[in-house]
């Protein structure tokens, strides 16, 4: 996937948001499409603690309470969230400076994030993404190793919770293997690309007449 190159448009990169579940494989996925050219991944701010191998700046600005909340009321995110007991949120300047040069932003955020984006930017593509089904995103949640028990349960539900929203995104991928996963979502990106520009082709083209 490269840079917007279409002529007709205004150059201008598209922006994708992607959400789902808890343990529906978001991260790997959201990595393996941006590692392209003229894809960025936007990483997210977070007050969580980092997990093992995690690292600053990379895989999340990670922030104490104080400083996140500083950055809420000085309007630098694009949408914030509390999830899992956590605050999350998306910085707005990088996102509106990439967008500008043409990039194409991969948002990797939860719904209620991904609703809040939805509302701000409506030309966002929103994209929902989901395993197989209930019992294999148990399978994979408890193969991380990471949750106890209730943690557990905790997750589920908010993946029921979570599910009750996909009406409200564009497209719903399926991520059996992140192959697939991945092929499906850049097809998405290249058709979005391709679509007329609002108020279709501009002069010299539009309007003209064939000469006789």
């Amino acid at each position: 996937m490269t840079a917007n190159r279409n002529a007709f448009h205004d150059g201008r990169g598209r922006l994708f948001v992607i959400s789902g579940p808890s343990g529906a494989g978001k991260t790997t996925v959201v990595r393996e499409i941006c590692r392209g050219p003229g894809v960025w991944f936007s990483v997210s701010a977070t007050t969580r603690e980092p997990r093992p191998g995690e690292r600053d700046g990379v895989d999340y600005f990670f922030l104490d309470e104080a400083e996140f909340k500083r950055r809420v009321e000085a309007g630098l995110f694009l949408e914030h969230a509390v999830v899992h007991g956590n605050l999350y949120g998306t910085p707005r300047d990088e996102v509106e400076r990439r967008l500008e040069a043409g990039e194409h932003v991969v948002l990797d955020i939860d719904v209620q994030g991904g609703l809040q984006v939805r509302e701000k930017c409506p030309g966002a593509v929103m994209i929902f993404l989901v395993p197989p089904g209930r019992r294999e995103l148990e399978r994979r949640l408890r193969g991380r190793g990471t949750e106890d028990p209730e943690a557990l349960r905790r997750r589920l539900e908010d993946a029921d919770w979570e599910i009750g929203f996909s009406d409200r995104y564009r497209y719903l991928v399926v991520n059996e293997t992140v192959e697939e996963a991945v092929a499906d979502i850049r097809a998405i990106m290249r058709a979005e690309s391709l679509t007329m520009p609002e108020g279709g082709i501009e002069r010299p083209w539009r309007n003209t007449r064939p000469k006789s």
